[in-house]
C-alpha cells in the first residue's frame, strides 16, 4: 500500500493534463535534455573507444610489444635462445635502431632507421603484410636496399628504383676535416600501416646496418611479440628476472603507454563535460517539480487530509520526477547505442551525398570514423544520469511535505 498508492498517483500526475502549460514545457525539456545528454555520451564514448581501439591495432602492428635492450658486447642469437622459453613469447628477432636524415633531390627529412633480418621481422611486424610496393624480403644484405613508408614516400617523391642519401649522426675523419657519415640506399619498397611509421620510419638490412654503424655481428636488442599485448608488461617482467641486471625488458605500455593515457584522459574529460548536459536536465527536473508542488497544493492538501503520510507525499513527486528521468534515459540510451552502432555508416552517407571526406585518407591514417560500443559505458551512463535524476527529485519532493493542508485549503 505504502508503494502502490504514490506510484499510482506519481504516474497519474505525470499522464494528467496541465492547468500551467509552461509546467510541461519544462517537463517535455527535462525529459529530451536527459534524452540528448545520455545519447550524445553514449555516442562519444563509443567513439573514443573505437580510436583507442584503432590507435592500438595500428601503432602495435609496428610496435614490438617487447623491447629487450641488450648491451653492446652480447650475442643477439643467444639472448634469443633464452626467450624463446619464456611462457606467452610467440617469436623475436634482432633489431637495430638509429636516427638519421634522409634526402633525394631537394627533400629531406630525418627519420628512424630501423636495420632488421628480413625472414624473422615478419614474425613479429605486420610490415610484410602491408607492403604497397616491393617486398620485405627484398632487402638483401650488401645490397643497401631501403624500405619507407608511404608518407615518408610521398613527402620526398621517390619511388622504387629511386637513390636516397642517408646522413647518420657520426663523423668521419678526413684530409679535408670531419664529415657526417653518408651512404646512398636504393629504394626497394613502400610500406603503409595506417599509423606514424608511414611517415618517419626507414627500414634496411641489419647486415647493411652493421656495417654502416661499425657494429661487426652485434645488435641493440630483440623485439618480442608475445600471445597477449595485455600482458606484455608482467612477460617483460620475467624476462628481466631471467635475463639479468645487463639487460632490460620494456613493454609496449612504457614506449607507447602515454599516448593511449592521453586518450583515456581525453575520454574522461568529454564524459564529465558532456555530463553537465545531464546535470542541467536533471536541474530542470527540480525546476519542473517545483512549479508542480505549487500548482498542487491544493491536491496535496486534500490527500493529506485523507490520510496520507508526508513520506507517501514525498515518494508521489520522487516518482513523477523520478519517471520523466528513466524516460529520458531509455531514449537516449536506445538512440546512443543506434548512433554509436552505425555512427560510422553515417558518416561515410554524408560523405557521399556531399562529396566532402571528413577524414581524407590522404591526410590522415583512417579513412571512416571508427565506433566501438562497449556495453560498461552504456550502463555506467545510464546509472550516472539515474542518480543525478533521484537526486534531482529530493528537494521539490520534500518541499511537498512541508505544505500544510489547512493553510492550503483557507482559500479554497
Amino acid at each position: 500500500m505504502f508503494i502502490s498508492v504514490p506510484l499510482y498517483v506519481g504516474l497519474r500526475y505525470l499522464r494528467a493534463k496541465r492547468r500551467n502549460q509552461f509546467i510541461s514545457f519544462v517537463s517535455t525539456f527535462s525529459l529530451l535534455g536527459m534524452a540528448f545528454g545520455v545519447m550524445a555520451l553514449i555516442a562519444v564514448m563509443s567513439v573514443m573507444n573505437g580510436f583507442d581501439k584503432e590507435l592500438k591495432q595500428r601503432i602495435l602492428s609496428v610496435t614490438p610489444h617487447i623491447l629487450v635492450q641488450a648491451p653492446t658486447d652480447s650475442d643477439w642469437q643467444l639472448v634469443a635462445a633464452n626467450v624463446k622459453g619464456t611462457q606467452g613469447v610467440v617469436s623475436s628477432a634482432p633489431y637495430i635502431h638509429t636516427s638519421a636524415l634522409i634526402s633525394y633531390q631537394s627533400g629531406m627529412q630525418g627519420v628512424e632507421v630501423q636495420g632488421v633480418l628480413p625472414e624473422l621481422e615478419q614474425y613479429v611486424s605486420v610490415v610484410d603484410q602491408h607492403m604497397r610496393m616491393g617486398k620485405l624480403s627484398d632487402l638483401k644484405a650488401g645490397a643497401y636496399n631501403v624500405i619507407v613508408g608511404r608518407l615518408l614516400a610521398r613527402n620526398l617523391g621517390v619511388m622504387p628504383g629511386d637513390k636516397l642519401l642517408l646522413t647518420l649522426p657520426q663523423v668521419q675523419v678526413t684530409p679535408a676535416g670531419l664529415f657526417p657519415r653518408v651512404k646512398r640506399f636504393t629504394v626497394s619498397g613502400v610500406f603503409e600501416v595506417g599509423a606514424q611509421a608511414d611517415q618517419n620510419l626507414a627500414i634496411i638490412h641489419m647486415r647493411d646496418a652493421q656495417k654502416i654503424l661499425r657494429m661487426a655481428q652485434k645488435a641493440d636488442g630483440l623485439r618480442i611479440k608475445t600471445s597477449d599485448i595485455y600482458r606484455a608488461g608482467s612477460i617483460a617482467s620475467e624476462l628481466d628476472l631471467a635475463l639479468g641486471a645487463n639487460y632490460q625488458a620494456i613493454d609496449w605500455s612504457q614506449t607507447q603507454g602515454s599516448l593511449f593515457q592521453a586518450v583515456k584522459m581525453e575520454k574522461m574529460v568529454i564524459g564529465i563535460l558532456l555530463m553537465i548536459v545531464v546535470a542541467v536536465a536533471a536541474f530542470n527536473i527540480i525546476s519542473s517539480l517545483i512549479l508542480m508542488v505549487a500548482d498542487k497544493r491544493s491536491d496535496i492538501a486534500v490527500l493529506r487530509t485523507m490520510g496520507m503520510t508526508a513520506a507517501q507525499v514525498m515518494a508521489v513527486f520522487m516518482v513523477q520526477g523520478l519517471a520523466v528521468g528513466l524516460l529520458g534515459i531509455l531514449i537516449g540510451a536506445i538512440s546512443g547505442c543506434l548512433l554509436g552502432l552505425f555512427i560510422g555508416d553515417l558518416v561515410t552517407w554524408f560523405e557521399v551525398l556531399t562529396g566532402r571526406y571528413i577524414f581524407d585518407p590522404s591526410i590522415y591514417f583512417i579513412s571512416q570514423l571508427p565506433s566501438d560500443l562497449q556495453s560498461t559505458d552504456v550502463v555506467i551512463v545510464c546509472a550516472t544520469a539515474t542518480v543525478l535524476s533521484l537526486l534531482a527529485t529530493i528537494y521539490p519532493a520534500w518541499r511537498a511535505t512541508r505544505i500544510q493542508p489547512a493553510d492550503a485549503l483557507r482559500y479554497e
